[in-house]
């Protein structure tokens, strides 16, 4: 099958926690899952709990689609956590939906998980010679069975242990104890950032869920710390020493809504500073700049202002098509990028155009949208890009593509422009990417190679998403 979609790297989670006796806080974290809905829209899931008991509800499909009014309403309680998913192949299946809820000797917990452990696998291996029993696929499950293996101490005190067996990326929200939990990789590759809400606290992947509660953002959490949220207010500890931070570069190209703000890092902002860049690497002469919406739009506009030339929507984006699969046949494949965008002819005629878009994965989709732009009368595509070439896969929760499937690993610039057709074809360099973001602290592994967290040698020459069980 083959989604309209299909050409862009998919984020794997988007996470909502709330601490807040006397609200209604399934509903709170319901509408906080649908600012989150880009985040994922494989499965959607709600855990809430009175501190003594955890009620949950979940299932395939949209947070609309999963959750009526009166199913909300029954998941009461004075703390809940929620859970949005993208699943990678093979791993559609209801029970690898979350929020996960186990029962053992001390109670009950909750875990919804953002991010990929690259040491999941041995992790599995060495919890089921002990005895360990798994229900599913993800690796969020080892998450909770060494938690619980080392829950003979305090919850913090196996918190920080768990901890210090994980590599990866993750972002973790966690019901347990009369307490909610908020947890970050000591690279802090995922995000996760605090709000407060009157007297009481949240967290989420990202700030937009915040604004949508109407809650105040607080700060992010920060790398490898805990975050304890309970009837005492908000506490920090530290889980891990800080190392080296490596924010997930996608966050601020693509994934991240553009009201969100990231490690003090606004996402519009940070998109409009990329056009900017490429305006300096990359003048053309033009007659008008468009943007392969949404994610190219900041960008499109930020480039136009630049250079002093006219910005216009060249492409219409239909709202209404949602997750659509057809046949992978040519004919079809070129109906869906039709039925997701289309060319504004009476914009495009015989014009010199720009297009802007935040990235090429694979290359399918961006040959039919300058194929597109053509026939709707424009003289020339010129085609910028505001990421460097995807070559590398993503070890650390983004299902990009098998490494032969991306087109920046089998052409250089000069083939991929020739097969998507442009008149010309650039993309930003990581320099000017870093420019735009004014910090080095990002991850660029799926541009350069060079992986923060290490990446066992059997896992870099494997399908990234078969090779690892992502949080979804």
């Amino acid at each position: 099958m083959f989604e309209i979609g299909e050409d862009k790297p998919k984020e794997e989670c988007g996470v909502f926690g709330i601490y807040a006796p006397g609200q209604e806080v399934a509903r709170l974290t319901y509408y906080g899952l649908y600012a989150l809905q880009h985040r994922g829209q494989e499965s959607a899931g709600i855990a809430s709990s009175d501190g003594l008991s955890i009620s949950v509800h979940k299932g395939m499909g949209l947070v609309s689609e999963v959750f009526s009014d009166s199913i909300v309403q029954n998941l009461k309680g004075k703390m809940a956590i929620g859970h949005v998913r993208y699943s990678t192949t093979g791993s559609s299946l209801l029970a690898n939906a979350q929020p996960l809820v186990v029962h053992y000797q001390k109670g009950m917990m909750a875990l919804a998980h953002n991010g990929n452990l690259t040491n999941a696998s041995d992790l599995r291996d060495e919890l089921g010679k002990n005895g360990a029993v798994f229900q599913t696929t993800v690796d969020s499950e080892v998450v909770i069975n060494l938690i619980t293996r080392y829950r003979r101490d305090t919850l913090e005190d196996a918190l920080v242990k768990t901890m210090m067996d994980l590599r990866g990326a993750y972002a973790l929200v966690i019901l347990a104890e009369d307490k909610l939990f908020g947890i970050r990789d000591p690279h802090g590759v995922r995000p996760l950032c605090i709000g407060k809400l009157g007297d009481y606290y949240c967290l989420a992947s990202e700030s937009c869920a915040l604004d949508t509660i109407g809650a105040e953002f607080v700060r992010d959490v920060e790398p490898g710390e805990i975050v304890v949220i309970d009837e005492e207010g908000l506490r920090s500890r530290r889980g891990l020493e800080k190392t080296t931070r490596a924010a997930c570069a996608f966050e601020y190209i693509y994934f991240a809504r553009p009201d969100s703000t990231m490690d003090s890092l606004n996402i519009a902002e940070s998109r409009r500073q990329m056009g900017i860049e490429l305006a300096n690497e990359c003048p053309i002469e033009a007659d008008l700049v468009i943007a392969v919406p949404d994610s190219g739009t900041a960008s499109a506009l930020g480039y136009a202002t630049a250079l002093g030339i006219s910005f216009g929507e060249g492409l219409i984006k239909n709202r209404y098509v949602g997750r659509t699969f057809i046949q992978p046949t040519q004919a079809m494949r070129e109906v869906a990028v039709r039925l997701k965008l289309n060319a504004n002819a009476s914009v495009l005629k015989d014009k010199r155009v720009v297009m802007i878009d935040d990235s090429i994965v694979r290359g399918t989709t961006s040959s039919k949208l300058v194929e597109m732009v053509k026939k709707a009368g424009a003289k020339e595509v010129h085609f910028l890009i505001s990421s460097p070439p995807v070559a590398y896969p993503c070890f650390y929760g983004i299902d990009t593509a098998e490494r032969e499937k991306l087109i920046a690993n089998q052409l250089d610039v000069a083939g991929i422009r020739k097969y998507v057709g442009a008149d010309s074809l650039h993309y930003i360099s990581e320099e000017g990417l870093l420019r735009a973001l004014g910090t080095k602290d990002v991850c660029l592994a799926c541009f350069n190679g060079s992986y923060p967290i290490p990446v066992s040698r059997l896992n870099r020459g494997k399908n990234n998403f078969e090779s690892q069980n992502y949080c979804g």
